[in-house]
Formats: C-alpha cells, structure tokens, sequence
C-alpha cells in the first residue's frame, strides 16, 4: 500500500486517509492528484470528502521544505442526490503556512462535474477507480524486513501467485490542474518545486489536526506496518523537520535491512544516504515536463509508475518486484482530464 489506512488517526475516518499523491504534465498544465476514501475499508456510512476537513496541496518554491504556495479544497456535506459542492482557494507567500488564511478563491463546483475557469484552472472531484497496485504478500514481507532487520522471506510464494490487493477497488480523487504559470514565480524562473498534501480535520477548539500527510509513496508500508505509533507521527508535523524529526529511524530500519541482506560494507552509511533522499518527505517535480518516478531518479509521480518496486529495490539496496504491474488494474487512468478512472 502506499499510503492506504496506513495508520490508526487515518483509519478513524477514511474520507481523510489520503491512498495517493500523484503530480504529473497535464493537457494544458501541472496535474495534482490525490486519492482518499478506499473501499478497502469495507462499508462507509458516509463516503466522500468530509466537510469539516481541508485537503491541500502544498507547493515549495525555493527547496527550504517549507510550503511558498497552498491549493486548498473544502467541501460541503453531501446532497439528497449524494453530490458535494466545493471551493478552491489558492493561497501564496507567508501566508500558505496558516491553515487560517483565506486566500483567494480559484474555482467553485460540484462533486462528478468537470470545472473549467477563465484562468485555466481546472477540477474535477468525484469516485474513481483506484490506479494503484500491490501484491499483499510482498508487501508484508517488506514490512518485516524494515521493523526486524531480517533478509526478505516470501516463503513458499511465487511470482505467478502474484495478485493486485486493489483490483476492482474505488477511490475518491481529488483533480486539480493549475496553469504551469501559477508556480514558476520564483524570480529566478526555478522550475523545480517540492510537492506534498495534507489532510486536516477542524478541532473543537477552533484549530486544525493533521490526519495524513503524504509526499513521496511507500514510506509508510516500508518503515510503519508494524510500527504504528511511526505511522500516526508521520503524519502529522511538516516536512522541514521531518530529517531530524525522524531521520535517526529511518537510519536504524535501513541499516538493519542492508545489513540483513549483506548487499554493502557500510549499512549505516548507505541507510544515511537512503534517509537523505527520502526526508523531507516531498515529491519533486520539474514544472512543464514528463513526470517519471524510477530508479535513477524521481520527478513527480504519474497515475502508471511503478513506485513499489522502485522504493522497495532502493531502501533494501536489492531487487524486490511485486510480479505485477499496471496491467493488474481494473479500472485504467486516461490520457485526458481528470485522467483518473472515473467510474
């Protein structure tokens, strides 16, 4: 799972677990995409997007892993007819920080209706088939290896048993595709940014709590399957802090898988490394190209890539592929907005 129920806080309420971050090259700008609500869960009394919650996407201009620019999307409760109405407001510079700021709103609209404004700003929010894959024995096996620092163990399984635990399953996606000019304005023209979202839910108080914070895929299947006090942390705080924050953890789970596998002389070493690359935890991504999430290197994440195997190979320092890929997804992701399988 990348990040599907991947603690205890988001499983209190689903419509705030965020599955997936994707960031990609849309049709006419940069495409932010995330999934929230599986029906992985079972029944839900009340699917959708919860309207006492916030769900934004945060963008760093300037590679300090502080957020220069917040895209935020509110929604109101469900219709008779089960639609949600929403609004979009964009809110820049100091302010992006404040979960308070008001910002300016971008674009207003209904839940399953496409929504276009004059400044090219387009939305589309609705239920959707889950893009996403996961072979669940592989991925067990791969927790194991992160919490005990043992050498990957799959038993008696066999690529051809391989099987997508999200096949046939539905999502809500939350699709928003801004013109490239909205973030390219850095003035030295940088057109690298950094890319998380966040999912907070209104406090009695008057505050906001995070539920789930989401940027590069697969940390929490590897380092918080069996550690789900790890889960709820990282969750919450902000990427800026997130290398001293939780840095010493991540050293400790990767050294133990390397030095399992016996695949470096420097288990710690590497592990630092790995840690750097992996925290803060933000998906980079060059504004106006192809996103591509690989070995060699991460910008962005399209709806296709293969992120499983990529993280899983990089963190243990050896090849682990599920034997599946996007061919075991039921419902296909499209070429043109809101490119997400709409169902």
């Amino acid at each position: 799972m990348s990040h599907h129920l991947d603690s205890p806080i988001a499983r209190q309420d689903v419509r705030l677990d965020i599955t997936d971050l994707y960031c990609f090259r849309g049709e006419s700008g940069t495409a932010f995409v995330i999934n929230v609500c599986h029906s992985l869960a079972g029944d839900i009394p009340v699917p959708g997007f919860h309207p006492e919650g916030m769900y934004e996407f945060k963008i760093d201009l300037n590679r300090d892993a502080i957020e220069e620019l917040t895209y935020r999307v509110t929604f109101n409760d469900r219709d008779a007819d089960g639609k949600q109405k929403f609004t979009v407001r964009r809110i820049a510079d100091a302010e992006a920080i404040d979960p308070h700021a008001q910002g300016h709103v971008i674009a207003e609209g209904t839940t399953d209706e496409k929504v276009t404004t004059p400044a090219g700003v387009r939305v589309w929010a609705g239920r959707a088939g889950d893009p996403f894959w996961i072979e669940p024995d592989v991925l067990h096996a791969v927790g194991h290896v992160f919490q005990d620092g043992t050498p990957l163990d799959l038993g008696n399984w066999k690529p051809e048993r391989a099987r997508n635990l999200f096949a046939g399953h539905t999502v809500y996606s939350l699709v928003l595709e801004v013109p490239d000019a909205d973030l390219l304005i850095d003035e030295d023209d940088n057109r690298q940014v950094g890319v998380w979202a966040v999912a907070t839910l209104a406090t009695d108080a008057g505050g906001w709590r995070s539920i789930n914070r989401v940027g590069l895929p697969m940390i929490h299947p590897l380092f918080t399957q069996y550690n789900e006090d790890l889960g709820n942390r990282l969750n919450a705080g902000r990427p800026a802090d997130d290398f001293d924050t939780y840095g010493p953890t991540i050293i400790r789970s990767i050294a133990g898988a390397v030095r399992a596998a016996g695949t470096v002389e420097d288990p710690e070493g590497y592990a630092m490394l790995v840690a750097r690359r992996l925290l803060p935890n933000v998906l980079p991504y060059t504004v106006g190209t192809k996103a591509v999430f690989g070995m060699a290197g991460w910008n962005g994440r399209a709806l296709t890539d293969n992120a499983p195997d990529v993280m899983f190979s990089i963190a243990a320092n050896t090849p682990i592929a599920l034997g599946i890929g996007k061919e075991s997804v039921t419902a296909k992701p499209s070429a043109v907005f809101p490119y997400v399988p709409m169902l």
